[in-house]
């Protein structure tokens, strides 16, 4: 799919940490549309005939690239960066992992896992997992932001106040993000595009992807966010919705345990109940079952609750 655009970015125009004094590769006027070619978060380590062993050759150091810097014309710091997702042209080729060492249950799945999509680039026809399960595609950008004002490189994994590795998967098509700017131009870079993912990530990988993505920037001066908010267009979940969801439950005085236990219960589940091995049910769980913090106020116990969509299985 050709996406509309008054300027492209294309994928080998791009870094590997956040940094003030990066070149920008394009300058745009606010209220311009603007095509970023991201790559995937592998950086093409990834192909059609990788297998588990490949997740141990990866270089961690090469994971998440960005596309850009894009410099917008008249952003100041104190500034808002205005941006409209409009629409994704997807690679049709992804992957998912287990990687030692990372995750939410990283101390409980050691060893390296591989999962290869090819799905459909309209994204209206589910990803077929297995025999078993069926993934609805939803795509949407894991990473953009922009420019932090401290000098220096810094890592592209953790998300920061600037926006960067948010992983929010209703930063999708027709949503509107408003980024604070801390630089002249803010400096907007994009990558880590994902056919799928759940809230929460748990593997710590969704259906990772190679994609075009059709944005619009605009200035809006001195209303800069204390952190990232946006605005979606309409229902965030309705393509999963229909059939209902299995939910476990995670209850302590502490959230990140709380958050562990309802994904463990949920692995639990869909190998007792599914006939799945734990490796794929994590997997699972991390392209389309959300994490939800349901109660955190009445102490010393806190609820997080894990939604699995059952019509994964239909």
């Amino acid at each position: 799919m050709k996406l509309p655009h008054a300027h492209t970015i294309h994928a080998h125009d791009g870094h590997l940490g956040w940094n003030r004094a990066l070149r920008p590769v394009l300058r745009a006027s606010s209220g311009d549309t603007v095509t970023f070619c991201c790559r995937d978060a592998g950086n093409g380590h990834y192909h059609h005939a990788s297998t588990s062993h490949d997740v141990t050759t990866s270089d961690p150091a090469d994971a998440n690239p960005l596309t850009g810097p894009l410099f917008v014309e008249g952003a100041m710091p104190g500034d808002a960066l205005k941006v409209t997702v409009n629409e994704f042209a997807p690679s049709g080729f992804g992957w998912t992992a287990i990687i030692p060492g990372f995750g939410l249950l990283s101390d409980q799945f050691v060893m390296p896992k591989l999962k290869l999509w090819n799905y459909e680039t309209d994204v209206a026809t589910p990803a077929v997992f297995n025999s078993l399960a069926r993934v609805p595609l939803r795509p949407f950008i894991g990473t953009i932001g922009v420019a932090p004002m401290e000098p220096g490189n810094h890592s592209v994994i953790p998300p920061r106040r600037i926006g960067g590795n948010m992983d929010i998967r209703d930063i999708a098509a027709g949503t509107v993000l408003y980024l604070p700017v801390e630089v002249e131009g803010a400096l907007l870079s994009v990558g880590d595009c994902h056919a799928a993912q759940g809230d929460g990530e748990v593997c710590g990988t969704a259906i990772e992807t190679a994609m075009d993505v059709s944005l619009t920037v605009e200035v809006i001066k001195d209303a800069a966010p204390r952190t990232p908010h946006f605005i979606t267009p309409g229902p965030i979940s309705r393509h999963l919705d229909s059939a209902g969801y299995d939910v476990t439950t995670g209850i302590g005085p502490d959230l990140m345990q709380a958050a562990r236990d309802a994904v463990s219960h949920m692995i639990d589940l869909l190998a007792r109940t599914r006939n799945l091995n734990a490796e794929d049910a994590y997997m699972l769980c991390s392209v389309c079952g959300d994490l939800k913090i349901s109660e955190i106020v009445d102490a010393p116990n806190w609820v997080v609750s894990f939604y699995f969509p059952r019509i994964v299985f239909e």
